[in-house]
């Protein structure tokens, strides 16, 4: 399967670029740190700090986990999230997907690290100011939803206007997201795509940025090939976004992208190809996937 949820090929696509980008930025930045380890693990974990410590001298190290991923060992420093190898000489920034399980591993732990990536629009689309830490985590993933519950306005319509329609929850900074596009494209359903900030503050920026666009289908296509989309001026769009965010907190949507089908609410969590998703928009509602 593939989550933003989607990007994980394991290859790190344009769409991530950006997300390379802030996180790599965000490793430099300061001095040494307290990390955890299992007793077993103290010999990785002494030689994989060592030589972080000589190669990103300036990157807090909070915590290391070499055994749930192995060979990979995950690294948290500050609000960031990688991956290195246990001779930890190459570096990885992205997304890292559990096929058996069907999730997206790095947007669990991104949301564990900061809550306040999808609560913060939860609780202002339903009028609190803030949120408890344990009103963050995302309910169980659904397989069927209400889309009755969601607004007209926080949604981006392209596709076949003739075609059954699918609803899309997704990030324009996920790289799956970005090669879902295609793949809808190529099956013929009339889209619905609502924008969620998985990867927090500098997606919800760009979300709002092409829902306000004076042509927010060609503000999509952009964003998702990078391209900068301006804000205009005067942005209606966020009640809508909170609601969006909303939705996908209650219902347990923990990475992107996650389509839906509007005949019967029915869920796909990940990248599927064209050929899937045609058969999944004309399947009778209530045939499951």
């Amino acid at each position: 399967m593939n989550f933003c949820h989607h990007r994980p090929g394991l290859k790190a696509r344009a769409a991530h670029i950006s997300l390379a980008a802030a996180s790599a930025a965000a490793l430099l930045t300061s001095g040494v740190a307290v990390l955890t380890a299992m007793p077993a693990q103290t010999a990785i974990t002494r030689d994989v700090v060592q030589a972080l410590k000589l190669r990103l001298p300036k990157t807090p190290i909070d915590a290391l986990d070499c055994t749930s991923f192995a060979p990979w060992c995950e690294v948290v420093s500050g609000e960031t999230l990688f991956y290195t190898d246990e001779a930890a000489r190459y570096l990885f920034v992205g997304r890292l997907y559990d096929l058996e399980e069907r999730r997206d591993v790095t947007a669990t732990r991104l949301i564990e690290l900061n809550p306040d990536l999808l609560a913060a629009g939860a609780a202002r689309a339903s009028g609190r100011s803030e949120a408890s830490h344990s009103e963050a985590a995302p309910a169980p993933a659904k397989a069927k939803v209400d889309l009755s519950q969601l607004p007209k306005d926080g949604a981006i319509r392209w596709g076949n206007p003739k075609g059954p329609r699918l609803v899309v929850f997704s990030d324009f900074q996920c790289g799956y997201c970005k090669k879902l596009t295609g793949s809808l494209e190529q099956a013929g359903v009339l889209v619905e795509e609502r924008p969620i900030s998985i990867f927090g503050a500098a997606s919800r920026r760009l979300s709002e940025s092409v829902l306000c666009a004076r042509d927010p289908v060609a503000a999509l296509h952009a964003a998702y090939t990078g391209k900068h989309v301006p804000r205009p001026a005067s942005c209606r769009a966020i009640p809508a976004l909170d609601a969006n965010e909303a939705f996908a907190h209650a219902n347990g949507f923990a990475g992107t992208p996650v389509i839906v089908r509007a005949s019967d609410g029915t869920v796909l969590h990940g990248y599927r190809d064209a050929q899937t998703l045609h058969r999944f928009a004309n399947q009778r509602p209530g045939a499951g996937q």
